[in-house]
């Protein structure tokens, strides 16, 4: 079925509303189409090519896209319950928003997709290509994450709690974190520098410097998951007072300094307070 059918088939159902879980889309040619406010749920779009396709606010779920290109779809709040995305198509796609709560996205290519906010809960994500990906405020709990490439994906308040990142079980931490990446930080005015992971031993960025500090076992999970994806989970288990809210690992250094400064004053207040 290619898009020109497909409208026909709209026309005559009616756009608004239309359900099209009948309609066999299996490998259709559906680039750039437009079917906001249609039903697809339950709906076989195995191979479809949909880049470019309009489906925002459209209702997917539990639909088969196996295999289907949604390159540069728009898909801002779509419904994508338990939908099946193995091996889908989705570079630079539109996601904010969008339910994907248990969605099946083994394999799938999501390299720079704007998943902002987008509900990933127990997702299954092994061996997806994340890279570059805008997972800001993104909720991953429970979600498995198992060879997921995840290479300067932004996660700037994503909730990985219960998420599975192989390797990441023995996750080390660090004592008093916010005082200790902030003191290491501003030993000099050269021990802080945000355009470079690690530009020596005793120069690092926010990132870099929460990995140092943590050791061996920081190094050791650094090398297997990247160093921002590392940093983050070596900061959620040692901020025993959950004062994080989101981290910026790309900021300029005044701005990582600043944020850094806070958490540190705040943590040192709740530890005399927590001491009497």
């Amino acid at each position: 079925m290619n898009n020109q059918q497909l409208q026909e088939i709209l026309k005559n159902k009616g756009a608004q509303h239309a359900c099209l879980e009948v309609v066999d889309l299996k490998g259709a040619d559906l680039e750039n189409i437009d079917l906001r406010g249609v039903d697809l749920s339950g709906a076989d779009l195995e191979g479809a090519n949909l880049r470019g396709a309009n489906l925002r606010g459209v209702d997917l779920k539990r639909a088969y896209l196996s295999g289907a290109c949604l390159e540069g779809a728009g898909l801002s709040g779509a419904d994508l319950e338990g939908a099946n995305l193995k091996g889908v198509y989705l570079k630079g796609a539109c996601l904010e928003g969008v339910d994907l709560s248990g969605a099946h996205l083994e394999g799938a290519n999501l390299k720079g997709a704007n998943l902002k906010r987008a509900n990933l809960s127990g997702a299954d994500l092994r061996g997806a290509n994340l890279r570059n990906a805008n997972l800001k405020d993104a909720d991953l709990r429970w979600a498995d994450l198992d060879g997921a490439d995840l290479d300067d994906a932004c996660l700037d308040g994503a909730d990985l709690r219960g998420a599975y990142l192989r390797d990441a079980d023995d996750v080390p931490t660090v004592v008093n974190i916010h005082q200790a990446v902030y003191a290491a930080a501003t030993q000099s005015s050269n021990s802080l520098d945000m355009n470079h992971w690690h530009k020596c031993d005793t120069t690092h960025c926010r990132a870099g410097w929460v990995v140092t500090l943590s050791g061996e076992k920081g190094r050791g999970l650094e090398t297997l998951l990247g160093t921002p994806i590392a940093a983050y989970l070596i900061y959620r288990k040692s901020d025993r007072h959950d004062l994080l809210r989101s981290i910026d690992f790309y900021a300029t250094n005044e701005k990582a300094l600043e944020d850094m400064r806070l958490l540190a004053e705040k943590e040192l207040e709740m530890e005399s307070a927590r001491l009497g």
